[in-house]
């Protein structure tokens, strides 16, 4: 099978996701609210056109933003699950030395009012 040449003199043109009709709408909404007296449809359709590439721009920033925030948030709770186990082991030695001290705290305290009483 011969390979088919490419003609030079033929251009390809990317193909462009086609904006979705809501996208078309608020374009031209906001085309003709900046509309000028003496401005043909053409240039009202070239600024509407900028329009939508913006928006478009717009929606794409804002998705790969989310998808960051996702990923670090999926990452940080990737991490505290992680350190929930040491956290409750070292929470676990903590509880016990907290429940001893108020103990210890009450046999002095009434060690020392028996000396008081005694020495009265």
């Amino acid at each position: 099978m011969p390979k088919a040449k490419k003609d030079p003199n033929k251009t390809v043109t990317p193909k462009v996701a086609k904006p979705s009709v809501e996208v078309q709408q608020a374009a031209a909404k906001v085309a003709n609210g900046i509309k000028k007296p003496g401005q043909t449809k053409e240039q009202t359709k070239l600024i509407e056109q900028g329009i939508q590439k913006g928006i478009e721009l717009y929606k794409k920033q804002h998705k790969a933003k989310a998808r960051e925030a996702d990923k670090a948030k999926k990452k940080l709770k990737n991490k505290t699950n992680a350190n929930v186990g040491s956290d409750l082991q070292s929470a676990e030695l903590n509880n016990r030395k907290s429940n001893l001290l108020p103990w210890l705290l009450l046999i002095v305290s009434w060690f020392g009012f028996a000396l008081y009483l005694a020495n009265l």
